[in-house]
């Protein structure tokens, strides 16, 4: 069986592409005994590992990879394999994908940091394992990078061979008409973004665009009824709640569904609700907003709940055969690129959003900035279906380009 894990190594490097990366590709690094990559399934972490692999260890013979989920490893301690793999074939940098689905990860991983001083592990996992100060406390042994779905700027170089560069969030603001002869001058970019917010969240649309749909309601099904399940010991008859939860996303517009009246539809009593989106917000299945209110933001209750990111919202309509809320997708692309740049952002009774210093007001071509005039901070309306900026009007789509 190690020869067959061996084998599976080998072609998994012959075949990994290495023409585009993920900008993540740039910062990642393995300087740390423990390195993970968290993020929701389908965003690319086994092909930025792999790419790594090959461009950096590869040949060196030092690394090897191999997944969690394989069946040797269910009657196979992964301690006990790396032991071997290290005294017998002298590798010192193991990768492990798929760390979540193994049973005693955190355990085992601790383990292995404390009894090999002169190894390396990196792994990837669910956007769950963020928790990862458990009991083991990984927490200060590892060193952890996310990795969200692709950007709206990524999209457009991964499909059109382009190389834009990300903007940073403090230069959009500051200087955003000078983006009108940049962004606005790519080719066919209204079209681009229409076609990112239906499906260009996850890399791999482009293996084969005509099943992309049915690969992700089945990553949506495999996250709550095998992430979920497993990483939270939860029965089926329980994890029915997440997939009504994410039903009721897609359909209800996020000013009309709270936690409240969001349990009152399920059956089930408030906490329960409020610990089930916070699951799915943990999975990157959701998002849960909450208003600025200063101080301690651990005290903010949710206002503001979302799916994770506008491919999920289309795929979620296009089964239950709705259609897609305009100024949701709109809303919810602005919150994920925010957020996945970095950028706390927060619901807001003047405007629709605010960060720590900005607030914004979310709209069409026709929205007024009536809204924003009661703000004592600087406010910014973010239209929809207009190409230019003006006077503190900006785009939406150039909020696509700040990772």
């Amino acid at each position: 069986m190690i020869e067959l894990l061996k084998a599976t190594f080998t072609r998994l490097i012959a075949e990994t592409k290495v023409t585009t990366y993920r900008y993540l590709y740039d910062t990642f690094h393995i300087n740390n005994r423990l390195t993970g990559i968290i993020g929701p399934r389908g965003v690319g972490k086994t092909t930025l590992l792999l790419q790594y692999i090959k461009n950096n260890l590869y040949n060196s013979n030092q690394a090897f990879y191999f997944s969690a989920d394989n069946i040797y490893f269910n009657t196979n301690s992964i301690l006990e394999f790396v032991s071997d793999m290290h005294q017998t074939e002298g590798t010192t940098i193991f990768f492990i994908d798929e760390i979540h689905k193994y049973k005693n990860w955190s355990q085992e991983l601790k383990n292995i940091y404390d009894s090999f001083p002169n190894l390396k592990v990196v792994f990837s996992g669910s956007s769950s394992i963020d928790l990862i100060s458990g009991s083991y406390d990984l927490s200060r042994r590892a060193t952890l990078f996310k990795l969200p779905g692709l950007s709206l700027r990524e999209y457009i170089n991964f499909t059109t061979g382009s190389k834009i560069k990300a903007i940073t969030f403090t230069d959009l603001l500051a200087d955003y008409r000078s983006n009108d002869n940049t962004l606005a001058q790519i080719p066919k970019i209204k079209g681009l973004f229409q076609e990112y917010l239906q499906h260009g969240y996850y890399p791999f649309w482009q293996e084969d665009p005509e099943t992309f749909y049915d690969k992700l309601s089945r990553i949506i099904e495999k996250t709550i009824f095998e992430d979920i399940a497993s990483h939270y010991n939860l029965k089926t008859v329980n994890l029915i709640y997440f997939k009504k939860i994410v039903n009721f996303l897609a359909a209800i517009p996020p000013g009309e569904l709270n936690t409240h009246n969001l349990a009152s539809n399920l059956g089930i009593d408030h906490k329960t609700t409020s610990h089930y989106l916070n699951i799915l917000n943990d999975t990157g299945l959701a998002t849960l907003l909450s208003p600025y209110v200063g101080g301690d933001n651990l005290l903010r209750k949710a206002e503001k709940i979302f799916l994770n990111n506008t491919t999920l919202l289309y795929t979620l309509n296009k089964y239950l055969g709705l259609n897609v809320n305009i100024g949701t997708a709109r809303e919810l692309f602005f919150i994920q690129m925010l957020s996945n740049a970095g950028i706390d952002t927060f619901y807001n009774k003047i405007g629709d959003f605010r960060t720590k210093d900005f607030i914004f007001e979310i709209g069409g071509k026709n929205k007024t900035n009536k809204q924003l005039q009661p703000a004592k901070l600087p406010a910014f309306l973010v239209k929809d279906n207009i190409m230019v900026s003006s006077n503190n009007i900006i785009p939406l789509y150039y909020f696509g380009f700040l990772y």
